[in-house]
């Protein structure tokens, strides 16, 4: 069954896929269904948490032993991923403990590093993903009427090798390939469509504000929300990984106070003058915070464990068990305001805002702060 959901992307249409949380959802409720009813199923449905709904045909659908297993093949649209057309598969088998129990097979990674979303030792199947297979399990046993417990192994065919072409094994993801998704749904956009949006944007709020409001997505939407920013009056726009251009774009409009709002994860690497914040032009962010946490006075052994981390909250926690926590954001700070301000030049004033979902406020510029106390006057 075809997905019929398409984006724009200049005058191209792109057709929208979905990803492998979805698909271990309609696979887990594939085999529950055979499990439950003895019934192979026709079609498996699903309303994902953008609120589209995906409906499939399995792959394939079968008893193993006393275990059903369902496969459903991945749809990325005209998205490139290397996940497209892998097969992810559910197998499910009543157990004594009771409730749903969800852990991962061949080709799906084990986590190896903390600071992601799963802890270290569990099947990478992150949160939002295991909500939707629960969810689906849950439902199909309530509809017939089981009280019993059921595990829920999901594997992928292919998903060792295919976790080679990716960055999991320098994340700490081993093993195979990551069960991700948000949204449950798959965008495409080309990255000059990505660009021409946002200069669009900010051209139509200048023409009627010389303030403006940059954050890279829905994080910074979500944390301008938290501290009340956002009922500043100041319009909000999102640069996506395109910070330069961004910047660019505000200096062409001669907007005059700039203020840039953003996840420690990606806001750390505009320290080093990343200005594309996306991992396959650059990452850098551990051999960023290595070289402030050096500056700082860290050890030999902080700045290793630093450059072992898999993620920005990983960093962070390193640096708070040895004190170091606030004298590496105030240095990175620094850097990235002197960054940021010769970006987009004299005419323009920029601050900047880090955040981390963990230790929440990280750290505000001296600029930014002075631009935030005149809006909020205003």
């Amino acid at each position: 069954m075809a997905f019929e959901h398409s984006i724009r992307s200049g005058q191209r249409l792109l057709r929208c896929g979905y990803t492998t949380g979805t698909c271990a959802a309609l696979a887990a409720q594939g085999a529950a269904r055979l499990l439950l009813t003895g019934k192979v199923p026709d079609c498996l449905t699903v309303l994902t948490p953008k609120g589209w709904e995906v409906s499939v045909s399995p792959s394939e659908c079968r008893w193993q032993e006393e275990q059903a297993v369902c496969s459903v093949e991945k749809d990325a649209g005209d998205d490139a991923d290397v996940t497209d057309s892998l097969a992810i598969t559910a197998t499910v088998t009543r157990c004594k403990t009771p409730g749903i129990t969800i852990d991962g097979g061949n080709g799906v990674g084990r986590v190896t590093k903390p600071g992601l979303d799963q802890p270290v030792g569990a099947a990478a199947i992150n949160r939002v993903p295991r909500q939707m297979i629960e969810q689906q399990v849950k439902q199909v046993c309530q509809e017939n009427g089981y009280t019993g417990g059921l595990k829920v192994i999901i594997s992928i065919r292919g998903g060792e090798e295919a976790a080679r072409r990716t960055f999991n094994p320098q994340l700490g993801v081993e093993g195979g390939l990551s069960i991700l998704g948000t949204s449950g749904i798959v965008e495409p956009m080309s990255e000059q469509a990505i660009v021409d949006t946002i200069a669009l944007e900010i051209h139509q709020h200048a023409t009627l504000s010389k303030r403006l409001i940059l954050t890279p997505g829905n994080y910074g939407s979500d944390f301008l929300h938290t501290q009340g920013w956002d009922a500043c009056g100041v319009p909000v726009v999102k640069c996506s990984n395109f910070l330069g251009e961004a910047l660019d774009c505000a200096a062409v409009e001669k907007v005059e106070q700039l203020l840039f709002v953003g996840h420690i994860g990606k806001l750390v690497k505009v320290a080093g003058g990343i200005m594309n914040t996306h991992s396959r032009y650059a990452d850098c962010r551990t051999e960023i915070f290595c070289a402030h946490a050096a500056l700082c006075g860290a050890t030999t052994q902080t700045c290793c464990a630093l450059m072992g981390a898999a993620t920005a909250d990983a960093c962070l926690e390193i640096l708070e068990r040895e004190y170091l926590r606030e004298p590496v954001i105030n240095s990175i700070l620094q850097a990235m305001q002197t960054h940021l301000q010769r970006r987009v030049g004299d005419g323009c004033t920029i601050g900047a805002v880090v955040f981390s979902n963990q230790f929440g406020l990280l750290g505000i510029t001296r600029p930014a702060k002075e631009i935030l106390q005149q809006w909020q006057k205003k």
